[in-house]
């Protein structure tokens, strides 16, 4: 299996250089890809908005911009999204930060994408979060076409372009891989027809998450694609909600457990959430790093 990390924002509490050794301790250790989450700002709860799953005041460092430090820090690992909200942000934008990264990176980006939640974050960033969901659609093509053609003539409901150019391009082109996450039939419906790969986030029981894979497929396929295609990637376990939760990572045990399930199930990736490894007790740098390197020997071990 490919071994992912989603990168602790915490990281950053002890300083610069602690984000740096964090990323070349998952590189050295041997893990293939790193990720991390985006959010942009997050909504203090008030009257007339819903309570989100996160506390507003967690630090969350932008994700871009952490991907472009860790890029000239590391050699191998590749790097990713999981997931840019990519509706609330400009796609022209995104298409130049990404190809960028890719160019200066040496081609080891991948882009995850997915809607998001948060309607007030869309609200502060100037964009219409009722309509995320087809502009998602029209963004994803639209990013391809920057990164491939040399004159960007583009027109959809929402995004219009007129003779425009983008350079570079990326190393990778137009095959810089766009992976999609989500847990909902639109989500599934958008990966089949669009995406290079799913990012499940919380899979709740083998049934459910081979359901989820039959619907990709069955996706893609309608959509003339091959689903052999389509990655497959899953969260072990996201940032825990309850106290249960936050020992979950300290079990290697139920770690394995879990990561055979995800394997039985189809999942060819699956990532380690280091900020639920810091909740679960390994409170600095040096002690995530160190829960990182038993479990990936025990996880190489036992699957592969």
């Amino acid at each position: 299996m490919k071994l992912a990390v989603e990168f602790p924002s915490v990281a950053y509490r002890e300083g610069p250089a602690a984000v740096m050794r964090m990323a070349q301790a998952i590189e050295r250790i041997g893990y293939d890809h790193i990720d991390i989450f985006d959010h942009v700002i997050m909504g203090i709860p008030i009257e007339g908005r819903p309570k989100g799953p996160y506390n507003p005041a967690m630090p969350i460092l932008e994700a871009l911009m952490t991907l472009s430090y860790i890029a000239a820090v590391t050699s191998r690992v590749t790097l990713g999204t999981e997931v840019l909200v990519l509706p609330q942000r400009q796609v022209a934008l995104v298409a130049k930060q990404v190809s960028t990264l890719d160019t200066l990176s040496n081609g080891r980006v991948r882009l995850g994408v997915g809607v998001g939640w948060q309607e007030s974050e869309y609200e502060a960033l100037g964009e219409d979060f009722r309509t995320r969901g087809e502009r998602m659609d029209e963004a994803i093509r639209l990013l391809r076409t920057y990164w491939s053609e040399p004159n960007v003539s583009f027109d959809s409901a929402h995004y219009k372009t007129v003779q425009m150019a983008m350079e570079p391009k990326p190393p990778q082109g137009g095959r810089l891989p766009i992976w999609i996450g989500g847990n909902s039939d639109a989500a599934y419906r958008r990966v089949g027809r669009y995406g290079d790969g799913w990012l499940a986030s919380r899979v709740e029981g083998s049934v459910t998450g081979r359901q989820s894979i039959e619907a990709i497929r069955r996706h893609a396929e309608e959509a003339g694609r091959d689903p052999n295609a389509i990655g497959l990637q899953s969260m072990v376990a996201p940032p825990p909600r309850d106290a249960a939760g936050k020992t979950f990572y300290a079990d290697h045990d139920a770690v394995l457990d879990r990561i055979a399930s995800l394997k039985e199930m189809g999942f060819g990736w699956v990532t380690l959430n280091a900020t639920a490894i810091f909740q679960a007790g390994a409170r600095s740098v040096d002690a995530m790093a160190g829960e990182l390197a038993r479990l990936h020997d025990r996880i190489r071990a036992a699957v592969g």
